[in-house]
């Protein structure tokens, strides 16, 4: 079985079966400015949203198969010991992008929807450790990402695995890609509503150091419509009067073609359009990252 990339990888291919592997793929990040190391606890496609810009192939309802700890880990020894020990950055990383940054649990589905989420923090953590890539704070150290849509955050089993994420100097990004009940349905094809998406937003950030992540981009040759813009910094609004404790705005364009029925009807937005929405971020308070 290939144990790692072939050829060099792209911000534009997230290809998640580049490394041979069931759970982990490397990942040339444009947010991250490196390569980041996924975990793909979804390998059977299935997410309980279904997100109209989503790249996944054949993306099915529901949640992922048993996870085998013993192959994850092993699939993660190997990863990390070829992109430190090995020649895993000349082969397949530009030079300005030869630099670790982060191991993050994304992958095919929603990572939280996992049973053993907290059991793979834990082996996360360990195996960092063992590689001495532990505490982000540190120098030469990496981060540990969650990238979620936040809708099983009221989960015992995955408040644990917040909690120990917090302890290892990890961070969520937790998608909130519109705010209200419309864009919700429209975007992600979810019936969430934007209160109850907000009350987890903010469990989420007390447990954990938490972004706020959207993708921002044109439907049928239109940008988002004002009043969604509106609901938007509405909630971010309240966020920032209600102190919660969060990082910032992770804000990104379309850099994939999308792999759904909408995907026709999906385009980019100028680079010019996001800074001016980041602008207005800024306006109220937050730090914002600009994606295009």
């Amino acid at each position: 079985m290939q144990s790692t990339p072939s050829g060099t990888l792209t911000t534009r291919n997230h290809d998640r079966d580049s490394a041979g592997m069931t759970y982990v793929y490397p990942v040339l990040s444009r947010r991250a400015g490196g390569i980041s190391v996924g975990i793909n606890l979804n390998p059977n496609n299935a997410c309980n949203w279904r997100c109209v810009y989503c790249q996944v192939p054949n993306l099915t309802r529901g949640g992922p198969p048993p996870i085998d700890l013993t192959q994850l880990e092993d699939e993660l020894r190997r990863m990390l010991d070829d992109i430190l020990h090995g020649d895993f950055m000349i082969r397949s990383a530009p030079p300005e992008m030869r630099r670790l940054n982060d191991v993050a649990l994304s992958g095919n589905g929603e990572p939280t929807s996992a049973p053993e989420f907290s059991s793979v923090v834990d082996l996360i953590g360990k195996v960092l450790a063992d590689f001495d890539l532990a505490n982000c704070d540190q120098v030469g150290k990496i981060k540990l990402v969650l990238i979620t849509n936040g809708s099983l955050a009221n989960k015992p089993q995955v408040q644990a695995g917040l909690r120990k994420m917090a302890h290892l100097n990890g961070e969520v990004w937790f998608k909130f890609d519109r705010a209200t009940r419309t864009g919700l349905q429209q975007v992600n094809d979810t019936e969430t509503e934007p209160e109850r998406h907000f009350q987890r937003l903010k469990s989420v950030a007390q447990l954990c150091p938490t972004w706020i992540q959207t993708c921002m981009f044109g439907f049928d040759g239109a940008p988002p419509a004002e009043t969604e813009i509106d609901a938007w910094l509405t909630m971010l609004a309240r966020a920032k009067a209600e102190n919660l404790p969060l990082q910032g705005v992770l804000l990104y364009g379309l850099a994939r073609h999308s792999l759904q029925a909408e995907s026709t009807r999906l385009s980019r937005l100028p680079e010019e359009w996001l800074r001016a929405l980041a602008a207005r971020v800024e306006k109220l308070g937050w730090a914002v990252q600009v994606s295009v």
